[in-house]
């Protein structure tokens, strides 16, 4: 494991309408650090949220390019892990941690 802590990889829950479509499979969204590895992340969730993860799978949404004042600017990268949880486990993300 890297030198993160687990609330520094898991960083929030993505709450979108695909997200919400994707929590009746039984599957959470969460941003999570852009160094973390499927390994971390899965070790991450399973001891914050106390279920066990069936599969991890993670993306980088690459950074739109946006005009702010007229100038040119780039938002971040964000990598986000889509967590396929175990039947019988879930995790509400809708409450605070």
């Amino acid at each position: 494991m890297t030198n993160l802590k687990y609330y520094d990889i898991v960083r929030n829950p993505v709450i979108t309408e695909k997200a919400t479509i994707a929590s009746e499979q039984n599957k959470v969204v969460f941003d999570v650090s852009r160094d973390a590895t499927k390994p971390d992340i899965k070790k991450a969730v399973e001891s914050l949220f106390s279920v066990k993860v069936k599969s991890v799978n993670t993306l980088v949404r690459k950074g739109k390019v946006k005009r702010f004042r007229g100038i040119m600017g780039k938002q971040s990268d964000v990598k986000k892990a889509i967590i396929t949880l175990e039947d019988g486990f879930s995790i509400d993300v809708t409450t605070g941690l």
